[in-house]
C-alpha cells in the first residue's frame, strides 16, 4: 500500500493569505482606534496633567489627580448615590420585565403583540421627552402631582424633593427600559425547544412548574445580559438627573451622579484634567463590577 500523499504549502502562500487577512481586518482596526483607543489614551494624558491657574498652561503631576478624587467627597458621595439606585432600581425593574416577558409568551395572554409593543414603546421615546414628561408630572407647582395635593388637601405628594428625588429617576429610568429588557427575555424564550414543553406536560408540569424548570433556566444567559447593561447604564447615569435639576436645582446638585460631577468640572469650572481623572476611574470601576457579573454567570451556568 501507498502512504497517502501530504501538500505542504509553501511559506509564502501562507504569508500571502496572512496579509489579505489584515487587509479585511484592517478597516475595523482602524476605526477602533480612532473611535475607542485614541479617546481612551488621551482622557489617561489629561489625567496626568494639571492646568496652572496663575501661569496657564499645564505641568505634569503624575498620580496626583487620583489620590485627590480618593479624598473626593463629592465624587464618593454621588457614587454611593449610583450604588443605591443601582441595587434597588435595577433588581425591580429586571423583574418587572421578566413577568412581562412570562407572560407575553404564556398561551394565556390575549392580544400578546399588542402588550408587547406597548411595554417596548417607552424604550422608543428619547430620554429627553421622557425625563421631561415626568418632570412635569412630578412638578408639586403644576402637573399630576399638584393636582393630587389639591384634589386631597395635602402637600405631601412631593417626588421631586430631597428624599424621593431619587426615587423620582429611578421611576423614570425603569419606564424607559422596562420594555428593552423584557424584548431580550422574550427573544430568549421564542427560542426554547417546544419538545421541553412536550415532555413536561407529558409529565403533568404545571405552569409554574414549567416556569421553574425549563424558563427561568433558559434565561439564565439572558438575564446575565441585561444585568451587565442595567450595571452600566446605572454608572452612566446622567440624563435623567441632569434634565431635571433644571427645577430642582437646589435638590439635584452638580454632583448628584460622577457623570454629571464629571461634566460640570469640565464644562463649567473648566477642571478637564480632573474630569478625565473621574471618567477613567468611573469607567473601571464600571468594568470590573460588570466582568465579576459576567464570570458569575459563566459559572452557574456551567
Amino acid at each position: 500500500m501507498t502512504s497517502p500523499r501530504t501538500t505542504v504549502r509553501p511559506r509564502g502562500s501562507r504569508r500571502r493569505h496572512d496579509r489579505r487577512g489584515w487587509v479585511f481586518v484592517a478597516p475595523f482596526l482602524v476605526v477602533f482606534a480612532l473611535t475607542f483607543l485614541a479617546p481612551i489614551g488621551y482622557a489617561v494624558k489629561l489625567s496626568l496633567f494639571r492646568e496652572q491657574a496663575f501661569f496657564g498652561g499645564t505641568t505634569f503631576v503624575g498620580v496626583d489627580n487620583y489620590l485627590r478624587l480618593f479624598g473626593d467627597g463629592r465624587f464618593w458621595s454621588g457614587f454611593l448615590r449610583v450604588l443605591v439606585f443601582l441595587a434597588v432600581q435595577v433588581p425591580i425593574m429586571l423583574v418587572l420585565a421578566l413577568v412581562a416577558a412570562l407572560a407575553i409568551d404564556s398561551a394565556r395572554l390575549h392580544a400578546a403583540g399588542f402588550f408587547r409593543i406597548v411595554i417596548f414603546l417607552p424604550y422608543a421615546v428619547p430620554a429627553v421627552v421622557a425625563t421631561l414628561m415626568w418632570g412635569y408630572m412630578y412638578g408639586t407647582n403644576f402637573g399630576l402631582a399638584a393636582d393630587l395635593n389639591d384634589l386631597f388637601a395635602t402637600h405631601a405628594i412631593r417626588p421631586l424633593s430631597l428624599n424621593w428625588a431619587l426615587a423620582s429617576i429611578g421611576n423614570i429610568v425603569t419606564w424607559e427600559f422596562v420594555g428593552y429588557n423584557m424584548i431580550i427575555f422574550y427573544s430568549a424564550l421564542r427560542v426554547v425547544s417546544h419538545e421541553l414543553y412536550e415532555a413536561a406536560a407529558i409529565d403533568g408540569a404545571g405552569p409554574f412548574r414549567t416556569i421553574l424548570g425549563i424558563k427561568l433556566p433558559a434565561l439564565r444567559g439572558a438575564v446575565v445580559l441585561a444585568t451587565i447593561f442595567s450595571i452600566i447604564g446605572s454608572f452612566q447615569l446622567f440624563n435623567e438627573p441632569n434634565i431635571l435639576r433644571g427645577l430642582i436645582p437646589n435638590v439635584l446638585t452638580t454632583d448628584y451622579t460622577p457623570n454629571m460631577y464629571a461634566f460640570y468640572l469640565s464644562f463649567g469650572g473648566q477642571e478637564y484634567d480632573y474630569a478625565a481623572t473621574v471618567a477613567i476611574v468611573m469607567g473601571v470601576i464600571t468594568a470590573v463590577i460588570a466582568y465579576v457579573v459576567q464570570l458569575r454567570g459563566a459559572r452557574k451556568g456551567m
